[in-house]
């Protein structure tokens, strides 16, 4: 089956299903990158085929900014979602976008600098729950809720990885059925690109142009300038493992999951406008991960004040120090006066020295215990 066969049978399907009598919303994950962005497009054409009293179901175009996203992806990601809307709207199509993002007291900055989480590690990816997974689960629970039920649209195929391949496998996903959500009472999960190859996506994508306006050339640029792959909006815990892969792809410019950044480095060995800029993001990066791994810089205890041992005995240790926090947020604001883009948001600093506030509040509650501790234990020996 040649791409214009496989692509017209991915159109027949979702034309099928949108015509289904019921009116579930509909909700598109969409990532900017080339798979959720021919999604949108094969969706898109549908609709437009169809009469307009036909067009009874609601469809959110719903992505997801981390706050820490690679700026150059996070720029293409707004600008297309606003041609979106506003073509969505000129051509009366049942379209609307939105913008998911963690909650103030769950960013990335608020963790590390704020609480002194480590930055993530494989054992330790404490960022996709709470920056990408909560965000637009919370959108997803708040339409089943309205609406009875919601259909959730993914651009997952097989042939990304053997990874993907088996975890689709496992779950039954094809281009043709419905599965249930993982963890969402109500919602289903349709993946109608699932048997498109990498070949077929980009030979549509560089012959037909986006019909919300322009062309995809922008999205190819960046993928031939990084060499990389988008990370995909995530929304379970079964698909986490799609950030922070050794595969180049577009994510946190702050991800310190993987090795080394092969997007980030692919776009400053490139020699893109604004590699300069890139380069000190990565160097940023990189003093992240070197500030992980120095014991020194991390308290014996855990943030709740207990401790606790590995089965080989050694201690697990705490959240950065507060010194150390201090020196980040310090060096962030200072790349942020070098670079011209905004990394912290004042809302961010502020829930920031709030929780140093209660730090050091709780620090000196246990000073005073363990004082007091002392004193008693010296009465008692006397």
């Amino acid at each position: 089956m040649n791409t214009a066969e496989k692509l017209g049978k991915c159109r027949e399907v979702v034309a099928c299903e949108y015509g289904r009598k019921h009116s579930h919303p509909w909700v598109i994950a969409y990532s900017g990158g080339k798979d959720s962005t021919l999604l949108l497009q094969v969706t898109w054409e549908v609709l437009a085929a169809l009469p307009e009293a036909h067009r009874h179901r609601q469809v959110h175009v719903v992505g997801n900014d981390t706050l820490v996203e690679s700026p150059l992806v996070i720029r293409h990601l707004r600008a297309s979602m606003d041609r979106i809307a506003m073509s969505a709207a000129e051509a009366g199509l049942p379209i609307k976008t939105r913008v998911t993002r963690p909650n103030i007291d769950q960013t990335f900055w608020v963790n590390v600098i704020g609480r002194g989480y480590i930055p993530p590690t494989r054992n330790f990816r404490w960022c996709t729950d709470r920056m990408k997974i909560l965000p637009t689960g919370s959108l997803l629970e708040g339409l089943v809720k309205r609406h009875g039920r919601a259909v959730l649209l993914v651009g997952t195929r097989k042939s990304e990885s053997e990874q993907r391949r088996r975890n689709m496998a496992k779950r039954q996903v094809s281009g043709t059925n419905m599965n249930a959500h993982g963890s969402i009472s109500g919602c289903r999960v349709f993946a109608p690109l699932a048997e498109l190859d990498d070949e077929d996506v980009w030979k549509v994508l560089m012959q037909r142009r986006a019909p919300w306006g322009g062309t995809h050339r922008n999205l190819i640029t960046l993928y031939r300038n990084a060499t990389g792959g988008e990370c995909p909006l995530v929304l379970s815990k079964e698909d986490a493992p799609s950030c922070g892969t050794t595969s180049p792809r577009f994510g946190c410019w702050t991800c310190t999951v993987v090795a080394k950044d092969r997007s980030l480095r692919g776009l400053i060995a490139s020699g893109h406008e604004e590699a300069p800029i890139l380069e000190r993001l990565f160097d940023f990066r990189e003093w992240l991960v070197e500030l992980r791994e120095d014991d020194a810089n991390r308290q014996r205890v855990r943030r709740d004040g207990n401790t606790r041992s590995r089965s080989d005995g050694s201690r697990v240790l705490g959240p950065f120090t507060l010194e150390v926090r201090k020196t980040i947020l310090g060096r962030l604001r200072a790349l942020e006066r070098a670079t011209g883009w905004p990394l912290i948001s004042e809302s961010e600093q502020e829930v920031i020295e709030d929780i140093w506030r209660r730090d050091l509040i709780l620090e000196g509650c246990r000073e005073a215990l363990d004082r007091k501790t002392e004193a008693v234990g010296a009465e008692a020996i006397a």
